[in-house]
């Protein structure tokens, strides 16, 4: 990766380069048009680095990721030889115990997705074989089914009390430390490379990419197949975010060619 870019892609996964199915063929050529160009494409997604890593070897890309909703950050050194890792807050292991204080303090039973069996992993992911094992792979932050919403806002109020927070995605939701979420990653790798003064543009779908698109120089909200989600209504009414005009990687593509036509034209 060039640590001059003046431009960083900064995306979200699940959801906005790829649709439900992990399908990400529209967005290929673009994908490519950006390596010709040398603009990093950066993953920033719930995933584990192990997940990651499959992904952007599937489909050649070689920059840093940021996973696990902003909790870790991934690069490799210049001639490839090493890998190299930024942690942004509590392990896993950590994160369980105060999931179950949390549990306890809202009288409703919370359930990681790594609790769950093969099959109802599938159900909920589609994910199968090394799949699962590779999402399973997690280390900075505990996904739990999503709860009812009168449940969620509750874990929401008491998290300061556990230095944590939480993130509701589209298929489940995200225990993290508070120190730990997308767009601080950002300003993170940002210092790690030197390239403070690297232009941010983010790409996402969901409420845990809200703090990323909050962050970026601009946003880019992707819809899904029956429009935004909710949460990111806000930023796009106040004219903060752009909404994208097709969901998923066909969304991703158009808006990420038209965002660098107009810069290639100032």
């Amino acid at each position: 990766m060039k640590n001059n870019s003046k431009y960083w892609i900064v995306t979200d996964l699940d959801g906005t380069l790829m649709d439900h199915n992990y399908d990400i063929s529209p967005a290929k050529k673009t994908l490519n048009m950006l390596s010709d160009i040398s603009i990093p494409v950066i993953p920033c997604t719930s995933k584990t680095a192990s997940e990651v890593r499959y992904f952007r070897n599937e489909n050649g890309l070689t920059d840093p990721f940021i996973v696990e909703n902003g909790a870790a950050i991934y690069g490799t050194n210049i001639d490839n030889s090493a890998e190299w890792e930024l942690i942004l807050g509590k392990n896993y292991n950590e994160l369980r115990i105060i999931m179950k204080n949390i549990s306890k303090e809202v009288s409703y039973d919370l359930i990681p997705l790594n609790d769950l069996s093969k099959n109802q992993i599938y159900e909920l992911t589609g994910l199968s074989g090394d799949g699962i094992t590779r999402a399973l792979d997690r280390h900075w932050s505990v996904p739990f089914l999503n709860p009812p919403d009168e449940i969620f806002e509750k874990i929401r109020f008491i998290c300061d009390s556990f230095n944590v927070h939480v993130f509701k995605g589209n298929r489940m939701s995200h225990l993290l430390s508070s120190e730990s979420h997308k767009g601080q990653a950002v300003n993170k790798l940002k210092s790690h490379l030197h390239n403070k003064e690297v232009k941010i543009i983010a790409l996402g779908d969901s409420q845990n990419d809200l703090p990323l698109l909050e962050y970026a120089d601009i946003s880019i909200v992707i819809p899904g197949k029956y429009g935004p989600n909710k949460h990111l209504l806000a930023g796009i009414e106040k004219g903060s975010f752009i909404l994208a005009n097709a969901p998923h990687a066909k969304g991703w593509s158009n808006s990420v060619e038209n965002v660098i036509k107009c810069l290639n034209d100032l």
